[in-house]
């Protein structure tokens, strides 16, 4: 079976998405947030000259030399999971794919003019075949949209921050690029998610692969509800305190909470959009060119105001009510943040509670 014929092998029949362009899974937030990286002062001037610098040759020769590439002869089982999924999206290309020894389960697709995949042995050996697969799935999702290019960028950025830390103006600027393309990262691992459910057409592998990336190989202790349930009391739970915290714990991180990730793609898998593409219903690649900006950024506003009107999380409640004209703004900064019910009336003391400090 060569990479040019695309056969596939199956284990079930599975719907195949032909011409699909990328628009028809990807997340409204990781294209906002892709506009606003691009809209970033100093991105373009480092996009252009990185482009031309960044050794893609050495990267390819690296893999080629010290991993092992994944052919009909190699990792035979992963190479036909590659090409089915390469033909169920219609990626006329097949990207190289290696795999890498390292014990931490991860998987990356990079490059600069041809997108490669890599895949670690930590994650080979956790996975079975199901949840394998939509991890394929996931990193042909990666390269369809065209996300190896500034993944590749964010790589080398945060090496050179690190080399660079001793110049505070040099490192403030490198840091500035890398916190907003982590923040582009971020959402676009929730349209790469959705690429592998795509793929695997299993919402059940998809979400126990996500449990075993948080939980480890333990099956049999884990339970998708409860892990869900924690998605929920993650976003719902605690004060305005909390909520900094969480904005504080993933700036550092290159993906989403597990826990996030599967509450997200339940979500969009029992979705009108979801079903309307797995009935053939979805836009074409041909119709790129034709697609307006305007209306991606308009879609995008209206997914963010729709996540703050639907949110559990205290920020997003306080955003709501200042929104809506809230009239005791510092009665409710006081409560959200303290947890504490706003006590007394609008003039009056606050009962037999302890109060905070200072004015309101």
């Amino acid at each position: 079976m060569t990479e040019a014929s695309h056969e596939r092998v199956p284990d079930r029949n599975r719907r195949r998405f032909p011409g699909i362009s990328s628009r028809a899974y990807e997340h409204p937030a990781d294209r906002s947030a892709l506009v606003a990286l691009r809209k970033l002062s100093g991105f373009d001037t480092v996009f252009k000259a990185l482009s031309g610098l960044l050794p893609e040759r050495s990267l390819r020769l690296l893999f080629l030399s010290d991993s092992v590439r994944v052919s009909d002869q190699q990792f035979a089982h992963l190479h036909t999971m590659l090409l089915d999924a390469c033909h169920i999206l219609d990626l006329e290309k097949v990207p190289a794919m290696y795999v890498q020894q390292n014990p931490q389960p991860n998987a990356m697709c990079i490059g600069l003019d041809e997108p490669i995949i890599v895949v670690s042995t930590g994650l080979v050996e956790l996975l079975d075949e199901q949840e394998m697969r939509a991890v394929v799935g996931h990193e042909v999702g990666h390269a369809l949209s065209g996300h190896s290019v500034y993944r590749t960028i964010l790589l080398f950025l945060t090496g050179l921050a690190l080399k660079v830390a001793w110049i505070p103006l040099g490192n403030v600027a490198i840091m500035a690029i890398v916190t907003a393309l982590r923040e582009w990262f971020r959402k676009s691992e929730l349209s790469a998610d959705r690429a592998g459910l795509l793929v695997g057409q299993d919402l059940e592998a998809s979400m126990r692969g996500l449990m075993k990336i948080a939980g480890g190989n333990h099956l049999h202790e884990m339970n998708v509800d409860a892990f869900l349930a924690q998605a929920e009391e993650y976003e719902a739970g605690g004060d305005l305190r909390d909520s900094v915290l969480k904005i504080m714990n993933v700036l550092p991180r290159s993906h989403p909470f597990t826990t996030v990730r599967a509450a997200e793609l339940k979500k969009w898998a029992a979705s009108r959009d979801y079903q309307r593409l797995m009935d053939g219903h979805y836009p074409r690649r041909e119709e790129d060119k034709d697609t307006s900006v305007t209306d991606s950024i308009k879609e995008s506003a209206s997914h963010y105001a729709d996540t703050v009107r639907t949110s559990k999380d205290p920020l997003m409640g306080l955003v709501r009510d200042i929104a809506g004209g809230a009239g005791d703004l510092g009665g409710k900064l006081r409560e959200k943040f303290t947890g504490a019910a706003n006590g007394g009336g609008a003039g009056g003391s606050g009962g037999s509670g302890s109060k905070p400090s200072g004015s309101s």
